[in-house]
């Protein structure tokens, strides 16, 4: 019996949906970040000197009853969040080789995140 013949590059698949999706999703969140940051440090710089009143204001300015500045850090921190998964998940896969500790990490990341954006939006949306 003869042995079949390899046929271009054996490659190992470890997920589905890796590549250009991610790559997008990276660079946008990146965008989105940007640009918060730079409203951000505008926002700063109107409200000198800081105290507690205009620090809060910076978060929890509203338009026409939109509460904009709880959505708009939330949508950064979101964005900081997803970006941060798929940078890290993409070091887990690429150094990690043994698969249980590398699902391990990635679990335990995912629960970090989760974590990190629950604690976000307690505080954010309380003010």
């Amino acid at each position: 019996m003869a042995s079949p013949e390899r046929v271009g590059q054996h490659r190992l698949v470890v997920g589905a949906h890796y590549g250009t999706f991610d790559f997008i999703i990276q660079r946008v969140t990146a965008v989105i970040m940007i640009i918060y940051t730079l409203v951000f440090l505008v926002g700063l710089l109107v409200n000198m000197p800081l105290d507690y009143q205009s620090w809060r204001s910076l978060f929890a300015f509203k338009v026409g009853g939109l509460p904009l500045g709880q959505l708009l850090s939330s949508l950064f921190f979101m964005s900081l969040a997803w970006h941060a998964w798929i940078g890290v998940r993409d070091i887990w896969m690429d150094y990690v080789k043994p698969t249980g500790l590398r699902l391990t990490l990635q679990v335990l990341t995912i629960l970090w995140l989760l974590a990190s954006i629950i604690f976000f939006a307690q505080i954010i949306w309380s003010l």
